[in-house]
This record gives C-alpha cells, structure tokens and sequence, in this order.
C-alpha cells in the first residue's frame, strides 16, 4: 500500500532525577553527600532510509517515544542516558511542525540524519550542590522533560523524470517496457491509483529512476481525479515526459489535452512548467501511415523534443530512454542543433 501522508507525535525522554543521598559507612560518621546526577532522555532522530518508499510504518502507529533517562544512585553513581529512537523514512520525506504549519527539514539525501526532539536533560544529584558554606544539601534536580512534537509527515518521490498526461494515455505501460516496474494495466481510465517507481537500465551501466504518475484530469489542482493527490511528486523530477495518445478513445483531441494538463501544472506550481519536457506521441502501433504523428507535430510547440513510440511494441522506446538520459546530462536534444 502506498501511503504519503502521516500525522504522529514525536516524544524525546524524560531526563532521569537527581539523587539526594548521604555516604554512610563504618568509621566515617560524615561522609557528606553522594548523590549521583540523574540520566539524559534520548532524543528522537530521523533518518533517511533508501529501501523504505511509502509512510505505511505511520499509519498504525501514532506515537513514537524515546527512552527516558534513569535516575542517578547514591555513592556518586550516575544514571544511564535513555536510549535514542531513530526513525526511518524514505527519501524525499518532508517534515513539518503540525501545530506551527512549520517545514522542519526536507529529507531528500540518502543517509542524511537529523534530530526532530531533543532529549531532557538528567537532574543533578546533591553532591553537585555541595559548598563550602552548603555542606550537606538535602536536596537534588529533578530532570528536565523532553521535547514533544506533533509531525505531519508528506512524501515526495524523488525521480529523474516523471511521467504525466491523460488517463490511459500509455504511462503504465511505457513504464513496464522501459523498466522492471510491474503496475496495473487495464483499458480504463485512472487504472494506476498510485505513484509507480522504475528504475530504467541502459548500456555502459547508466541507470535513472522514472515515476508514472496517476492520470491528471482537468481541474486536478482544485482536487478534481486522482492527479491532485499527487502533484507535489512530479515536483521531485528532473524532467517530465508528456504522454499523448493520438488515438484517444474518448474521441477527444491529443494537443488539447496535451494544453490542459500543462494548464494544471502551472496552475499546481510555475515550478512544474518550467522543467524541461519531452512530448511523446503514444500507440504509433494505430497510426500505419504516420500521418496523425506527423499532424500533431506540426501542432506542438517548438522548440522541445517530440518523439514517437509504441509502449506495446516498444518501437521507439531505446530513443526515448537515450534523449532522457542526454537531457538529464544538462546537454542538448540532438535533433534540436543546427
């Protein structure tokens, strides 16, 4: 199950108390004060973890608390600091403040390690107290509590390219050929209900992740389809393969969506629109002559890399993969030079 969105408490220890203790031993009628210092409370931390894809671990578990330190002993024994909690969560994980609407940190490196609460710290016992003048204080600190927190948790997948456009416009299928990923295929609409990650192998041992996002729909950024849900995860991408069925069994016009979902993802975020993008004509399969390629063509902007395929036959896809590689390279489209 995929899960991007989670609410929990974060509670760092309790710092253990101070002890208020006497040394009293044969032959030594005034031994003076003893008392260790209490423990320090672990702190929570979070860690990114690279096998780990979904918030599912949150779901069923709302609290997530940190040992407490124990208390500190008499003959000057100190006690043990709790334990920290480290939490893991996958990469592109970001963290906010659920009481202040606050972005505590953006977990998008791998290994990358942050404190979340702080531990209290351990109280201190009677014999951190003693002076010349206060030679025998009969008293000790009590800990210091430790930092609670209420997260909301939002996950982005982090992919070098992304793939958008209509429903059933091919995206699960294009990346079932281009990679091990296996997701749900049918032949209708808003088949894939959740983002799907593959990761796309070519020669020479190059390698990029690609994510098929569920289908957009006019009006997604207003919660309209699925697309809404899933917005911010084409965030992440580097680039953004716009999937075009030429032959779109809802009778509708492939350069008018193609404008409506670019629409949306203006109108999600400019930073969407400003990605780099490769338009892909999908189901050349049906276009035996290839004129329905070559008038949509004519219709698409300038300027930005069109390419053919068939996901079902895989005709063109080793191009795609190798323009999406190029680009990811910050390097030019070849057919784009004079």
């Amino acid at each position: 199950m995929f899960i991007d969105q989670a609410k929990i408490t974060v509670q760092a220890g309790n710092g253990g108390p101070g002890c208020m203790s006497f040394r009293r031993e044969k032959f030594i009628p005034k031994g003076g004060p003893d008392g260790g210092d209490g423990g320090s409370g672990g702190s929570v931390y979070m860690k990114v973890d690279p096998f780990i894809d979904t918030l599912l671990d949150f779901s069923g578990r709302h609290l997530w608390q940190a040992q407490n330190g124990r208390p500190g002993e008499g003959s000057n024994k100190y006690g043990a600091d709790g334990e920290d909690l480290i939490i893991p969560v996958p990469p592109g994980t970001l963290v906010y403040d659920e009481e202040l609407d606050l972005l505590l940190v953006d977990l998008d490196r791998e290994g990358m390690q942050v404190c979340i609460a702080r531990g209290g710290r351990g109280g201190k016992g009677n014999k951190a107290f003693a002076t010349a003048v206060r030679q025998t204080p009969r008293f000790a600190q009590k800990g210091k509590p430790g930092q609670m927190r209420k997260l909301r948790l939002e996950l982005k997948l982090i992919a070098d390219v992304g793939l958008v456009g209509m429903p059933n416009a091919g995206k699960s299928t294009l990346i079932s050929r281009c990679s091990q990923a296996r997701p749900k295929i049918a032949d209708y609409p808003f088949t894939t209900l959740n983002p799907v990650l593959g990761i796309v192998e070519l020669t020479g041992y190059r390698r990029f992740v690609m994510a098929d996002i569920p289908g957009l729909i006019e009006g997604a950024h207003r919660g309209a389809g699925l697309g809404h849900d899933f917005l911010r995860h084409i965030e992440r991408t580097r680039i953004l393969v716009h999937l075009l069925d030429i032959l779109p069994a809802d009778q509708s016009d492939p350069i008018t969506n193609y404008h409506a979902i670019r629409k949306e993802l203006q109108l999600h975020s400019q930073t969407l629109i400003e990605k780099p993008e490769v338009i892909v004509l999908n189901k050349i399969d049906l276009d035996a002559d290839g004129s329905l390629v070559k008038k949509y063509k004519n219709r698409l902007p300038k300027g930005k890399p069109i390419l053919a395929v068939s996901a079902v036959t895989g005709k063109g896809l080793a191009e795609l993969n190798e323009t999406l590689w190029t680009l990811g390279k910050g390097k030019p489209y070849e057919s784009d030079r004079d």
